[in-house]
């Protein structure tokens, strides 16, 4: 485990996607039919990633999506391990209408995600009703009897809104709250509503307004020392720009308190930025998925699935990268050459906000650092 005194160590990832082909690689792999404009089966994406890396042996064990993770987290022990789970997992419901692209696993492959635990998922996204209500409901139970955390999403805004939240060794607590924002794709009806369960939705592209509300929520659950992160599912699939608003929120954030801010939802990595002192990663790209062999988008390297270890106290924050490589949907280490063009790509496009990418000291490649604001 790293030392790093009084910080609480925390793992972020963004999105996992653990449904379509990811789901029937597993054990238990639910129904394959789709309702996509040009696939139509979920072993579709399976055949996909062979006929880019070779043949491989499935169903595969739970272990084998997290690959190299798995030891370097026995390693580093981070005490907190935070991802967006942009999967409905259930067997049952209807296909939600008005969307082309719907994710669910197999209610009996949640040990895909105990394999990494102790583990929290923001549930506010563009795919947690993918199959309705009684697939969210389906979700819910899943989590809650693994044991596994879970914020942003519940049976009514309340349950959406309520947090997460982590025990630390020495006391301290962090607290987790997830929402999203409409730029994301999630619609409006799928807010959560005092009646009616949902996610927590904080407008298409959330404000001031929006951010002191979220900010308000972390305080009236933070004790004295606590760290409160928010999570945050906002922006398209593709694109490296930060829009004004998404940092007006961001900033908004860390000035009410807020520790660290945890952005998803395009499927690359997006900037970085160090503001007061406070991480703000504004995305944190793919964690796993099916997308391997889908060709379109090679410019942005979407065979890296990076993984981020924050240490946070009130007044400092240290960022490392864990540079991944997918291969038969298997977290792998990335190659040299490919962890230096992740690292040069995080630099350019963070640089508006000062920040740096510097080799590190340790067995991760490199650490964030940027000017304090």
């Amino acid at each position: 485990m790293i030392d790093n005194g009084d910080m609480a160590t925390v793992l972020l990832g963004g999105d996992v996607m653990l449904g379509r082909g990811v789901d029937q690689i597993l054990p238990h792999p639910g129904d394959p039919r789709l309702r996509e404009r040009y696939v139509n089966d979920a072993r579709t994406y399976v055949e996909l990633a062979e006929r880019a890396h070779g043949e491989f042996t499935h169903p595969v064990g739970y272990r084998h999506l997290w690959g190299d993770v798995l030891p370097l987290l026995a390693q580093l022990d981070p005490e907190v391990r935070l991802l967006n789970l942009e999967t409905s997992i259930t067997a049952d419901g209807a296909f939600a209408p008005a969307k082309g692209i719907h994710y669910r696993m197999h209610p009996d492959n949640v040990p895909a995600l105990t394999a990494i635990a102790p583990v929290v998922c923001a549930l506010a996204n563009n795919h947690v009703l993918d199959f309705g209500i009684p697939g969210l409901a389906d979700t819910l139970e899943a989590l809650d009897a693994a044991h596994i955390d879970r914020a942003g999403a519940g049976a009514d805004l309340a349950g959406a809104r309520a947090p997460a939240t982590v025990e630390l060794a020495d006391g301290r607590r962090v607290v987790i709250v997830s929402v999203a924002a409409g730029s994301s794709g999630v619609p409006e009806s799928w807010s959560a509503r005092r009646d009616r369960p949902g996610l927590w939705r904080v407008g298409y592209s959330p404000g001031a307004t929006a951010a002191d509300d979220v900010a308000a929520e972390v305080a009236a659950h933070k004790r004295d020392n606590d760290i409160g992160i928010v999570s945050v599912h906002w922006g398209p699939n593709w694109g490296y720009d930060v829009t004004r608003t998404e940092t007006q929120f961001a900033h908004r954030l860390i000035d009410a308190g807020v520790d660290v801010v945890h952005g998803h939802s395009a499927h690359h990595p997006r900037p970085i930025e160090i503001y007061r002192g406070k991480p703000i990663l504004y995305g944190c790209g793919d964690v796993i998925d099916d997308y391997e062999g889908i060709r379109g988008h090679e410019r942005y390297h979407t065979d890296l699935h990076p993984l981020y270890l924050v240490a946070v106290d009130h007044g400092s924050a240290e960022v490392r990268l864990i540079p991944l490589q997918v291969r038969h949907m298997r977290l792998e280490w990335a190659p040299r050459t490919e962890s230096r063009w992740l690292c040069a790509k995080l630099e350019d496009i963070s640089r508006g906000f000062g920040t740096r990418v510097a080799p590190g000291t340790d067995d991760l490649p490199v650490v964030f650092s940027g000017a304090r604001r």
